[in-house]
């Protein structure tokens, strides 16, 4: 790949770190996708164990990038993103993919591809990962940060999504009792 493909290339993805999530940090700063993404590919790499005969490095790649199509319409909450925002978001993505140097183009496409079908190891792991990494950010942003459909949504959100795995289902319960404990003190004030 030459230099100039590479810079372009970065200079997209850097996009990211001026976007948005509509969760705040714990010191009351609004997340960046990239900050986001960053904390997902983190908890992918640190399941080395948990996940022995799942490919981390192929993982932590799909965490890397499973929100680059952010950087053309931005984010849209889970709960407020309509099929014509995903559908947006996916042209604008391929569009963009199919302009990069054929080699990193494939690569990337394969593994979208992968994470829309949802048939390997990585690509659920990433997903529940992706889930998790939100809940465990409202967890830690001030309760006065969260919208009212949020008290519920970190309750029961992505359970489904970690079935496949008793280590990730082990995960979403410790997550719940945090939710439960941190709602349960704001109220006792």
């Amino acid at each position: 790949m030459n230099v100039r493909d590479y810079l372009e290339i970065l200079h997209t993805a850097e996009k990211l770190k001026d976007t948005p999530r509509h969760c705040t940090t714990a010191g009351r700063r609004t997340e960046s996708v990239a900050e986001h993404s960053w904390r997902v590919s983190l908890m992918a790499m640190m399941l080395r164990d948990e996940f022995p005969d799942a490919d981390i490095g192929r993982l932590v790649d799909m965490c890397l990038i499973h929100d680059l199509g952010e950087c053309f319409n931005g984010d849209i909450p889970t709960f407020l993103k309509t099929d014509a925002d995903r559908k947006a978001e996916a042209s604008r993505l391929q569009e963009w993919l199919r302009s990069l140097p054929p080699e990193l183009s494939d690569y990337f496409s394969g593994l979208y591809a992968e994470m829309e079908a949802q048939t390997t190891a990585e690509s659920k792991i990433c997903k529940a990962l992706d889930k998790l990494e939100a809940l465990i950010q409202h967890n830690e942003s001030p309760l006065d940060t969260w919208s009212e459909n949020e008290y519920e949504l970190n309750r029961t959100y992505a359970f489904d999504t970690v079935a496949f795995s008793e280590w990730l289902t082990e995960l979403r319960k410790a997550v719940l009792e945090d939710t439960i404990k941190k709602i349960a003190s704001a109220e006792r004030k």
